[in-house]
């Protein structure tokens, strides 16, 4: 492999995140990131991509299933891989639901990882094309929503100037009454 894939292990128990570094290490083409909730997760993913996306389901504070849907609102092309020791077909079927590439049941075995990890790798480009043939009405909704928003662009970039210039008539109208505000109650403070 030429290029290094990033992985990003999102688990509040250490172990997992040791067992993804162990088995997933660089000279088998892998970066592996790990974090500890959900909320380090998505910091780290405003910060660099990810090629795809681990994460235990039970966590404090945000659980993987939310993350998962978070993860694929704003990176749909990222897959996500759910990792538990509580396989639910409740929690299954949210987890797809959320669009998650794989399900995978502890204990992790270093096979099970490689595999996970080299699926959800070769689900990821056929995983976010499908959807757009399969759902034409989706497709005609984000075209929709997309020249709506060029529009909204396009009004906000001819507006700027103006709305600039107001901002630079209106600051020194604020200033003046603000120093006479002052001015007047420090004159009256003056004088009692």
């Amino acid at each position: 492999m030429s290029a290094l894939r990033k992985v990003l292990v999102v688990d509040d128990d250490a172990v997992v995140g040791k067992s993804f570094h162990r088995v997933l290490s660089e000279n088998k083409g892998y970066v592996v990131t790990t974090v500890e909730n959900a909320h380090e997760a998505l910091k780290q993913m405003r910060e660099q991509s990810f090629d795809v996306v681990f994460t235990d389901i039970k966590m404090p504070g945000m659980d993987g299933v939310e993350l998962a849907e978070r993860v694929k609102a704003s990176q749909p092309w990222t897959p996500v891989v759910i990792i538990t020791g509580y396989g639910t077909t409740e929690n299954e079927s949210r987890a797809k639901a959320a669009g998650v590439t794989d399900f995978v049941r502890k204990p992790l075995s270093p096979e099970m990882i490689e595999q996970s990890a080299a699926h959800a790798l070769r689900e990821a480009a056929p995983e976010v094309a499908p959807e757009a043939v399969q759902a034409p009405m989706e497709q005609v909704h984000v075209e929709v929503i997309e020249k709506e928003s060029r529009i909204k662009n396009i009004a906000l970039f001819l507006a700027a100037p103006f709305i600039g210039l107001a901002y630079a008539v209106m600051l020194p109208v604020v200033g003046v009454v603000m120093l006479a505000k002052i001015g007047m109650q420090a004159w009256k403070a003056k004088n009692q």
